[in-house]
Formats: C-alpha cells, sequence, structure tokens
C-alpha cells in the first residue's frame, strides 16, 4: 500500500512538471535563428501565431508538433494556408505564404531521425506522439 502512495505521488509530481514546462513555453514562446513563426487560421477565420522549431531534412523545411498542446497543429491541417515568418541573418524578418503538408510513413521516419528529440526533452514534454509538416513556398 506504501509503494502505491508513493508511486501515485510520483505520478502527479511528474505531471505537473510537465504541465508547468509546456505552459512556460506556450506562454513564453522562446525565438531565435533556428525557430519560425507560423501563422495558422482557425476555424472561425481568426490568425493564431506560433514559435515552432525550424527543422530541415533532405533541403526541405518542416515543422513539428511535439507538444500535447497542439491547437496550431490541428488548425494547419484544417487550413494548410498559412504564413511562415523567419529571422534571417542580419535580424531581418521575411515573411512568406507557404503549404503546410502533413507527413507520413518514410518520409517521417527520416524526418524523425534527421531531427531525433533528447531524452531530458522527451522526458520534460511527457513523451507526446510526434507529428510533421513539411513547409511548401507557394
Amino acid at each position: 500500500m506504501k509503494a502505491a502512495k508513493i508511486g501515485l505521488i510520483v505520478l502527479v509530481v511528474y505531471v505537473g512538471i510537465v504541465v508547468a514546462f509546456e505552459s512556460l513555453l506556450g506562454f513564453f514562446q522562446p525565438a531565435n535563428q533556428s525557430t519560425l513563426v507560423i501563422t495558422a487560421i482557425s476555424d472561425q477565420g481568426e490568425s493564431n501565431d506560433r514559435v515552432v522549431a525550424r527543422l530541415e531534412s533532405g533541403g526541405q523545411m518542416y515543422v513539428a508538433a511535439n507538444h500535447w498542446p497542439r491547437a496550431w497543429y490541428r488548425q494547419v491541417l484544417a487550413n494548410p494556408n498559412v504564413q511562415v515568418t523567419l529571422a534571417e541573418e542580419g535580424g531581418a524578418a521575411v515573411t512568406g505564404d507557404y503549404l503546410a503538408v502533413p507527413v507520413q510513413g518514410a518520409e517521417h521516419d527520416k524526418v524523425n531521425n534527421d531531427n531525433s528529440l533528447g531524452l531530458m526533452f522527451r522526458l520534460l514534454t511527457g513523451f507526446p506522439p510526434r507529428y510533421f509538416v513539411r513547409l511548401e513556398p507557394r
């Protein structure tokens, strides 16, 4: 019985850490040269900006849904016409129109292998499933 209580406490603390980490990331949305801002349109027609990691594989640009909160990803699937703002060398930001193409199968595996996540990050985010979209300029 004591082991079950300890296990439950550890689980609750772990879930609390994951929620706190995900909430802080969502609130602060840290940006740098390896990130981009994707602007998705909701079903209600509202634009929503989200800072996400800029990934590359095979000369293509990708972004990943690496976290449990992923409203932006569902919005991109519903309306794949997005705007992407990239920070270029020298600090200038460039915005362009892109088509977000969901990635599956062998392409998903290749992008995942080329852009693997560390164990600590996976632990802090609660081991969510990882989904990718390829960003094709329009």
